[in-house]
């Protein structure tokens, strides 16, 4: 039995071949869309159901106007999506309380993006580079913990 080798021996060649990470890379990244500050039109059921989806994947605050003319301001953590607005729904930390509220899509006016998206421009590239300028300083501030939320 032999085992593996992989180094380059003289004559032959070699056994793993070299490879630039560069090209490696085999799909494109994508754009994130920016929704801060959006307010979206709600004109059919299908506007609704998608400016909630977005709002589900934004990390900042909405503001939802309801129905009854009532808003909340807030942070969308969960979202169950059923088969019509009435037993659909969105979850909600609001911003000026510590309970949580659950609205139904159909009780949904208006939406608007009002906070700021909490990490945008915090990609991982960005964190990566971030981690390897402080690592070459040398100080004790390049560790892999993450940074502090503003």
């Amino acid at each position: 039995m032999s085992i593996p080798v992989h180094v380059d021996r003289e004559g032959q060649p070699s056994v793993v071949p070299k490879m630039n990470p560069e090209e490696l890379e085999i799909a494109p990244g994508r754009a994130k869309e920016s929704v801060e500050g959006w307010v979206p039109e709600l004109a059919t059921e299908d506007d609704l159901r998608a400016a909630l989806e977005k709002a589900f994947d934004f990390r900042g605050d909405i503001t939802l106007t309801l129905e009854n003319g009532k808003t909340v301001e807030g942070y969308i953590f969960d979202r169950v999506t059923g088969t019509s607005l009435e037993n659909s729904f969105v979850r909600v930390l609001p911003k000026d309380s510590t309970s949580r509220i659950k609205i139904s899509y159909a009780d949904v006016a208006a939406l608007a993006f009002t906070g700021r998206d909490t990490a945008a421009g915090k990609s991982w590239e960005a964190w990566v580079k971030k981690y390897w300028e402080k690592k070459a300083t040398g100080g004790p501030a390049a560790s892999l913990q993450p940074d502090a939320l503003e």
